[in-house]
């Protein structure tokens, strides 16, 4: 069967297998985004209210949850370069179907972290890092095409899944709503991802350059450790602004409704930017590309602190979503725009952990901030403040002539 999908010689799909890679990924990533990890900010506040458990107490499990994608993250990448992504993403799906059940049957705390473990290392086999693995190398040269496309449907996650998780809870109650959530997870990803992934793992790419030719010597220069310092500083603002975003809306007046709509309405914005970085990715330096849009991060996220008004604030979570959907793009193509596709997998593993260890402290520290602030405004001024530091290391993230190997 795998024959038939692939040219022959090249173990390339066809332009059918990749439409199909393409087709699966853009439907696995918005279901899997949506219910892992879009849902829970919009759950949070009525887990806390049912169970008395305290905001960061849960918040802390969700990040949890997300430490535990970051160790995995690493394994798989080096999983994903030699085999593929298709046996990775289904027991990934798999453990994700288990695993929210787990969350929402949880009588105590200690088995509500137990159910985000799970959640975590699911995520690390299921969302962005193995999907950009596998579309960098099925697609090759055509890759930003079909990693703009792959994300433009995730991006929809949260306009998607915010809503109706809060429509589900509202008539409901969040138990029975994660274990709606969980069975779409399980009809939707599980086969998609067995079924959908066929076909031939191609042979890595060529080194662009000879000093590019061992993954290891690329992982200790200053470029890649500066790069990880910066995504680390945009994922940690971004992370904690979208999380926190619920609270902060509430905080200003708006009903938990009206601020899922508001949220969603950012994943909205995140479709636009990706929309925009095609030309924007053959213009400029990959170094300016990435400064021009750490400076809007920072920008986008302070206007969320100090702007009032319903229409104001919708139209600024709109920008600042249109802002992280560029960021992705430039996360998912930091490699690849300087170190080429030869070691995608593991250089991604490595340089996506502490983004994503990052990403699982942001939710909680967002909450710490906002009562060490004394409001979520304040917290959000903060946050901008750090994503204002990421241009500043971001100037060092460019590639030199020549790698140091000392």
């Amino acid at each position: 069967m795998f024959n038939l999908e692939t040219t022959s010689g090249t173990g390339a799909l066809t332009r059918t297998g990749l439409r199909r890679v393409l087709a699966v990924l853009c439907l696995t990533e918005i279901t899997s985004w949506g219910i892992l990890f879009y849902a829970f900010p919009v759950l949070a506040v009525s887990i806390s209210r049912d169970t008395g458990w305290s905001l960061p107490t849960i918040t802390a499990a969700f990040s949890l949850g997300q430490l535990a994608a970051a160790l995995v993250g690493i394994p798989v990448g080096r999983i994903l370069d030699r085999t593929g992504p298709r046996l990775v993403m289904t027991l990934g799906s798999v453990l994700a179907a288990a695993s929210v059940p787990v969350v929402a049957l949880a009588p105590n705390p200690a088995v509500f972290f137990t159910g985000w473990i799970l959640a975590g290392v699911a995520m690390g086999a299921t969302l962005y890092p193995p999907a950009f693995a596998a579309l960098t190398r099925w697609w090759g040269e055509q890759r930003l095409t079909a990693l703009m496309i792959v994300t433009l449907a995730a991006g929809l996650a949260s306009t998607v899944f915010a809503p109706l998780t809060a429509y589900l809870d509202a008539r409901s109650d969040w138990r029975t709503t994660y274990l709606v959530l969980a069975g779409i997870l399980a009809v939707v990803t599980v086969p998609a991802h067995g079924f959908g992934l066929r076909g031939r793992w191609p042979h890595p790419p060529a080194p662009i350059r000879d000093d590019f030719a061992d993954h290891a010597v690329v992982a200790r220069s200053r470029a890649f450790i500066m790069l990880m310092i910066t995504l680390c500083l945009a994922a940690f603002t971004t992370a904690a602004a979208v999380f926190n975003l619920v609270p902060l809306l509430q905080e200003r007046g708006f009903t938990p409704a009206t601020a899922a709509l508001a949220l969603g309405l950012g994943g909205a914005g995140q479709v636009l930017g990706r929309l925009g970085y095609l030309p924007l990715a053959t213009r400029g330096s990959v170094t300016l590309r990435t400064l021009i849009i750490l400076a809007a991060t920072a920008v986008a996220t302070a206007m969320l602190g100090v702007v009032t008004g319903t229409a104001a604030l919708i139209a600024v979570s709109i920008g600042a979503g249109l802002v992280r959907g560029v960021l992705t793009l430039v996360q998912a193509m930091a490699i690849t725009d300087r170190w080429g596709a030869t070691h995608y997998g593991r250089l991604n593993g490595l340089l996506s952990a502490p983004v994503v260890i990052v990403m699982a402290l942001a939710p909680w520290a967002g909450t710490i901030l906002s009562a060490w602030t004394g409001s979520y405004a304040h917290a959000y001024l903060v946050l901008a403040a750090i994503a204002a530091l990421a241009v500043v290391t971001g100037t060092a993230t460019g590639v030199s002539l020549k790698l140091s190997r000392t």
